[in-house]
């Protein structure tokens, strides 16, 4: 079985790689399975450019080709936010329950018709002397009003996906990966994924 490091230590990320890569015939290897202690910080302005930063570092340190990602929550009505500090949101300590906390409450009194969302994933690939690239992801929602499902991680118990009706956190990991921003830029990332893994 062919090996990908995808630079995540978050075991959801980490799980949605799998649930989309394995069927593939790659095997996901994450910075524990490398034992890799690095500390990249993301300077980056958007979702492309910190994906990028976390690939080519790692891939110039590991000398092996490194998938990474940078992924989040925009919602319209608060002008984008949280954006690229979705992990962030309500602290450095990156807590889920704290970050849908502060959006929800920041959308107190909005439209239901204005709470339009999308969850956004850039994937960036990087080898060690090749030009990296990013492919871009995403999936439209609305943020809903309460929390609901146990499934998936981060912002997904309030994100409404119109096509399921359903939170995305009441989705199965299949039904997720079929309509999920990572799902989507994974999708795009696999018309290539040959080429790359046969170039080494």
């Amino acid at each position: 079985m062919k090996q990908i490091i995808i630079a995540t230590k978050n075991k959801g990320k980490a799980k949605d790689f799998e649930a989309l890569f394995n069927p593939l015939g790659y095997e996901v290897k994450t910075l524990h399975d490398v034992a890799e202690e690095m500390d990249i910080e993301e300077t980056g302005t958007t979702f492309e450019e910190n994906a990028l930063l976390k690939a080519t570092s790692l891939a110039n340190h590991l000398q092996s080709m490194v998938i990474a990602d940078d992924s989040g929550l925009e919602i319209d009505a608060l002008d984008g936010r949280p954006g690229i500090y979705s992990a962030r949101y309500a602290g450095e300590e990156k807590s889920d329950e704290a970050n849908i906390d502060k959006a929800l409450k920041e959308l107190e009194g909005t439209k239901e018709s204005e709470r339009t969302a999308r969850f956004v994933c850039a994937i960036a690939v990087a080898s060690p002397n090749k030009e990296p690239f990013t492919v871009r992801g995403t999936c439209e929602g609305f943020i809903g009003t309460e929390r609901k499902g146990t499934n998936g991680f981060g912002y997904d118990p309030i994100f409404y996906v119109p096509s399921e009706q359903k939170m995305m956190a009441e989705l199965t990991a299949e039904q997720k990966g079929a309509i999920s921003h990572r799902g989507n830029a994974i999708k795009k990332l696999s018309f290539v994924l040959e080429d790359i893994i046969s170039e080494g």
